[in-house]
């Protein structure tokens, strides 16, 4: 969702229920160079909170960290979370890029489910559609005009010019595949709230969804079922994971419902896109975020969907030096959308 287009100087910011990152690169072709990148943790009340005050804290928070940061430029491109974004594929008629455009919002209509007078949309070709000959493919986005409007008025009031709004998952997406991925490939990003998914075909976004099944729901269930508090609770999940023979496979009983659960809504997902693209079977899964650090996950999704898991590295398209590789190797789980606003061609 631009706001205007050219600007090649800006830094990507992602605002996380737990935490702000920004990245910002710098140069142009494949590979771009890290001239820095932040990190502040974050109480995630203000984060998700509409409220002013909330908002005003949220602000100087990110004013706080570009200030640490040394930012060259107040240029941003901003990441919507995913649960904020409407994302869908659609059928459309050809039609010239004009007639286009009119007939999308004419459609989008009925498509999202906000109506199109209090809706921000976006959309992008895809090509041809994998069901009707007749017609091309679109993904089509929307978000609320308040959250957008909200959202601006906060940066703005801290000094910063947005130049672009861009949905998590696909700058997700972006960081993580190389752009001519062959094939179909699934990225799995388990945040706090939520596990952001997306399955990318020829290295475009077919299909992307929010599941509201993160790294909270899993403590809470060791918490519960462990009888600890959520603080042990969280050791015991980032210490053990899905491990069957430590503590004699107590940490794994008491999560495995929760993880079932969310396993059960990758597989509608994977299910859901290849009743529309027959015949096409996801070839990788990428996992990032809690999916890549809780200890046997990443083995159990090889297992379970018979397919090669990857842990996914933020940092694949960008250079930096040499001795600075364990540093960012060890923070690339959390980095991964920050990295693909910053990617961006222009913003």
């Amino acid at each position: 969702m631009n706001v205007l287009g050219g600007t090649t100087d800006f830094f990507g910011l992602d605002i996380g229920s737990s935490g702000v990152r920004l990245v910002q690169l710098r140069g142009s072709g494949a590979t771009k160079a890290l001239v820095k990148y932040a990190y502040m943790p974050l109480d995630g009340n203000i984060a998700l909170s509409d409220a002013k005050a909330d908002q005003t804290k949220l602000g100087q928070a990110i004013k706080q960290l570009i200030s640490q940061a040394g930012l060259s430029t107040k240029n941003v491109a901003v990441g919507v979370p995913s649960a904020k974004v409407f994302t869908t594929v659609a059928d459309v008629d050809r039609l010239s890029r004009d007639e286009l455009a009119r007939a999308i919002r004419y459609q989008a209509d009925a498509l999202i489910p906000t109506p199109l007078a209090e809706s921000k949309i976006d959309w992008a070709l895809l090509g041809d559609s994998p069901t009707d000959k007749t017609k091309v493919e679109i993904l089509l986005s929307s978000v609320t005009n308040k959250f957008v409007e909200d959202r601006l008025d906060m940066l703005e009031g801290i000094g910063l010019n947005v130049i672009a709004f861009e949905p998590d998952n696909l700058a997700l997406a972006r960081a993580l595949l190389a752009a001519d991925a062959p094939g179909a490939q699934l990225v799995i990003d388990m945040g706090q709230k939520s596990t952001d998914l997306v399955i990318t075909l020829g290295g475009l976004p077919r299909l992307t969804r929010a599941i509201p099944t993160g790294l909270e729901a899993v403590v809470r269930a060791a918490a519960q079922n462990l009888s600890v508090d959520e603080k042990q609770a969280s050791q015991f999940v980032m210490k053990f994971g899905l491990s069957k023979d430590k503590l004699e496979g107590q940490v794994v009983q008491a999560i495995s419902g929760t993880i079932d659960l969310l396993e059960t809504e990758i597989e509608k997902s994977i299910k859901f896109f290849q009743t529309r693209y027959q015949g096409v079977t996801v070839e990788k899964i990428v996992v990032t975020g809690g999916a890549s650090v809780m200890p046997e996950f990443p083995v159990q999704l090889a297992n379970k969907f018979g397919v090669n898991v990857e842990i996914g590295n933020a940092w694949r398209g960008v250079s930096f030096a040499a001795d600075r590789q364990n540093e960012l190797l060890a923070i690339s789980n959390q980095f991964s959308v920050a990295v693909g606003l910053a990617e961006r061609s222009e913003a």
